[in-house]
């Protein structure tokens, strides 16, 4: 007959879960191994075969039965432990309030020990289990759903906690807790000093997949690395598309992985990767959480328990950091011992100075009473300001990944007034403490250190001969520009022809007798051949150094590298040269572009002999030389008795304007003899411009005047229109169509006319008299028109009073015709 604690075993026993299915070991498969051909076995000995591997087979799962009875069988006994501690009764008693207490809610033993253990405890699993009960409803979905979430993290908790090694941890965790979940396989890793990560258990992965990725050094990025680094929760939806290597790749590529970092109290101690056959899937916080609480469970397991076939670590951290303090006061740098200060929820608040060594110098001048025993941030508030030096502590704690920066600035806040100092900072972990160093950069140092950086950026090496004892000290620079070893004995000035280009003798000579025999400063330039067939361009500078008695003791002096200055001054003296060239080769073309110009176009003309008309005609030429432009004009009394008037402007400056304007005008008065109107002339002359022109643009305004009629036949190619001047008003003639010169080969061109009165006065220009870069083009016509019917005494002094008063700023050469009518 039972005893009730053997119905509660008995009970406990069947609610249990049953084992999952395992891949074949290595001594199924020697069972199953197929013979050799020609050594196939009888049909009795393949019986017997058959029988063997059941057996086998049979004993695996009764043993894995039995385990997951004994994990099982671990909280039901716990849960009679707590129901003793609070009814106060014998263990016979638990049994039965718990069987009574099964039965009355309708659940297993196991499930209420579970929900037992969660009430009493009231950690991270049980915030799991209840977080899913309330997201569920109904008995049977509470039974199906919360109860079995805190079944399997407490039976995982409790497999763990029984665990020999971590190896066994992750096959229980994968068991009991993530394989519901849809994970197939799980690793566990242990972070080094050094930020290495080391495989201390696995589960679901083949054992040679598991020997690859036995140790993954420092700097090799792969999914834990990356949560160990950046000290977070790292969710990829699959492996194959985030690129990133990790244990298990070829096996499920497409799958999804989550790495979450395993730490307790501010320090991780390793990394918790599970691995999904399929892409992963957005989790619902329960999941989360409980992912969250496994990881924490490995941290714990982590700190005690050895990996599989490892024995834990020989080196044992110690309790107290008094062998820390002794390391930190055998230091000759600055340097303070922290230790964690965890708030009252466990998690690390801040680091307490537990020693300043006897080398510590405050950057606020504090002494060493002051900041013993103080909390980090208490005693230096803005270290988590503009250093971070706050997160870089916490960080080495945390991944026990030293860290070390030159010259980093440390702040201190006293009387409420930031005071910094610059140092070389170094962080690292030893056990539970953190060793702070820093080495604050005197001026000395500094100003060292600057003059070391100023020789090497300027390429100077400095040198002290000592002519009584011989000795001669170079420093490391000196020995690079000679391109010898530092192990080599140095040059002596005495010997320093024989390092020089022989050209170069006379000038160190002259050198070393002002420095030697005159005793004076004294530097020259010379050519250096090194060892190694380089010639660099050197400069030396010495002064002699003399006793009370005006004897010479030594001669100290530098040598700089001048090679890069030598082919500077030579490239620019060829530039310069080349330069000269061109600017004589550019004048000589604007003298000839002005001559051939002046030639066509005296800027000063006589009058023209017209009847009916007055005509005068000006022309500016350009005030710089290179600017030589295209502007031409032209009035010609034709065979006809009527009389050409013409203004035009070639695009572009310089000889090629000049001659395009010699071909354009010439070629208009030898069309205008065939007495065709103006249109038809600029039909003409944009053939000329188009075809035997090399890309000649131009703009142009021809017009005919009859003296008999007194009417003027004109037309345009895209220049301004002329202004005509009656009485005390200047109007702009209407314009007529008409495209500029050369841009097309068959354009026609609009005539009009316009019949001119006795007195009236006629205007015709060229852009260069009304051109404004920073004014529209109507907006100087307005201002020319403005000028053009004030009263003149005669037509040339109108002109000349256009020509001053013209507001134009582009330096542009300008051509004016002006006709007055008799």
């Amino acid at each position: 007959m039972s005893t009730p604690e053997h119905d509660g075993e008995l009970v406990a026993d069947e609610a249990l879960p049953a084992p999952r299915a395992e891949s074949a070991t290595a001594s199924e498969a020697a069972v199953r191994h197929r013979p050799a051909p020609g050594d196939e076995p009888s049909s009795g000995q393949t019986s017997k075969i058959g029988r063997l591997a059941a057996t086998v087979e049979r004993l695996r799962g009764e043993v894995r039965a039995a385990q997951a009875a004994a994990d099982g069988r671990a909280l039901v006994e716990l849960a009679k432990g707590i129901l003793i501690e609070r009814l106060q009764c014998g263990p016979a008693q638990a049994t039965r309030q718990l069987t009574e207490l099964a039965d009355q809610t309708g659940l297993s033993q196991l499930e209420l020990a579970a929900d037992i253990i969660n009430e009493s405890a009231r950690d991270q699993v049980t915030l799991i289990a209840r977080d899913f009960v309330e997201r569920t409803s109904g008995g049977a979905r509470r039974r199906e759903g919360g109860s079995s979430v805190a079944v399997r993290m407490r039976t995982a908790e409790s497999a763990a906690l029984a665990a020999g090694d971590t190896q066994a941890v992750a096959e229980s965790l994968l068991e009991h807790a993530l394989a519901p979940l849809g994970a197939t396989a799980v690793a566990v890793w242990s972070a080094g000093s050094d930020a290495s990560l080391t495989l201390r258990g696995h589960a679901g992965f083949s054992a040679d997949e598991a020997g690859r990725w036995r140790y993954v050094p420092p700097g090799v990025a792969t999914v834990a690395r990356q949560a160990l680094s950046e000290r977070r929760t790292v969710r990829l939806y699959s492996l194959a598309e985030a690129g990133i290597p990790s244990i298990g790749h070829t096996q499920a590529p497409g799958g999804g992985r989550v790495a979450l970092p395993a730490g307790t109290g501010g320090r991780i101690h390793g990394v918790l990767e599970i691995c999904w056959p399929r892409p992963l899937t957005p989790q619902s916080p329960a999941v989360v959480h409980q992912i969250e609480a496994l990881a924490e469970l490995c941290a714990h397991t982590l700190e005690c328990l050895p990996s599989a076939g490892v024995h834990p670590p020989s080196a044992k951290e110690p309790a107290d950091v008094s062998e820390l303090v002794a390391l930190s006061d055998g230091l000759y740098d600055p340097a303070l011992v922290l230790t964690p200060h965890m708030d009252a929820e466990g998690e690390l608040s801040d680091f307490r100075i537990r020693h300043a060594n006897s080398n510590f110098v405050d950057p606020a001048g504090r002494p060493r009473s002051a900041v013993n025993g103080a909390l980090l941030l208490e005693a230096y508030p803005m270290a988590v300001g503009d250093s971070e030096l706050f997160e870089k502590v916490e960080r080495v704690y945390a991944t026990g990944e030293p860290f070390r920066a030159p010259r980093m600035t440390l702040t201190a806040l006293v009387d409420q007034i930031p005071l910094a100092a610059v140092a070389d900072l170094s962080i690292s972990r030893h056990g539970g403490s953190v060793l702070l160093i820093w080495r604050i950069e005197s001026e000395t140092a500094r100003l060292a250190s600057l003059l070391q950086h100023a020789q090497r950026l300027g390429r100077i090496g400095g040198f002290e001969e000592n002519l009584v004892t011989g000795e001669i000290t170079w420093n490391g620079q000196l020995f690079a520009l000679y391109g010898r070893p530092v192990t080599e004995y140095p040059v002596s000035l005495r010997d320093l022809t024989g390092h020089a280009h022989p050209d170069d003798a006379v000038a160190i000579g002259r050198f070393l007798r002002a420095v030697l025999h005159h005793r004076r400063p004294a530097s020259t330039a010379f050519r250096l051949m090194r060892p190694d067939g380089v010639t660099r361009h050197i400069r030396v500078i010495a002064e002699p150094v003399l006793d009370s008695d005006d004897r010479l003791l030594a001669v100290r002096g530098a040598y700089q590298d001048i090679s890069s200055q030598h082919w500077t001054e030579v490239a620019l003296a060829a530039t310069r040269d080349q330069l000269a060239h061109t600017e004589q080769e550019s004048a000589e073309r604007n003298r000839l572009a002005l001559q051939l110009q002046h030639a066509i176009m005296p800027p000063t003309r006589v009058p023209i002999d017209a009847p009916g008309l007055e005509i005068a005609v000006r022309y500016r030429p350009a005030e710089t030389d290179s600017l030589v432009g295209g502007d031409w004009y032209d009035t010609v009394v034709l065979p006809s008795r009527r009389i050409l008037l013409c203004v035009g402007d070639i695009a572009g400056h310089g000889i090629e304007a000049a001659t395009g304007m010699v071909v354009l005008r010439n070629a208009m008065r030898g069309l205008a003899v065939t007495g065709a109107g103006p249109g038809q002339l600029l039909s003409w002359l944009n053939l000329v411009a188009h075809h035997l022109t090399e890309h000649v643009t131009a703009t142009a305004v021809c017009g005919l005047f009859d003296p008999e009629t007194r009417v003027l036949r004109w037309a345009r190619a895209g220049h301004l229109p002329p202004v005509l001047v009656r009485g005390q008003e200047a109007t702009t003639l209407p314009l007529p169509s008409g495209l500029l010169l050369g841009a097309l080969a068959d354009v026609e061109y609009e005539e009009t006319e316009i019949q001119l009165e006795p007195h009236d006065t006629l205007l015709m220009y060229t852009d260069g008299l009304i051109e404004r870069r920073d004014t529209v083009v109507q907006e100087s016509l307005t201002q020319l028109l403005a000028t053009a019917q004030a009263p003149a005494a005669t037509l040339e002094r109108r002109l000349d009073r256009l020509l001053t008063h013209s507001r134009s700023d582009t330096d542009d050469d300008t051509c004016l015709i002006g006709i007055e009518v008799s």
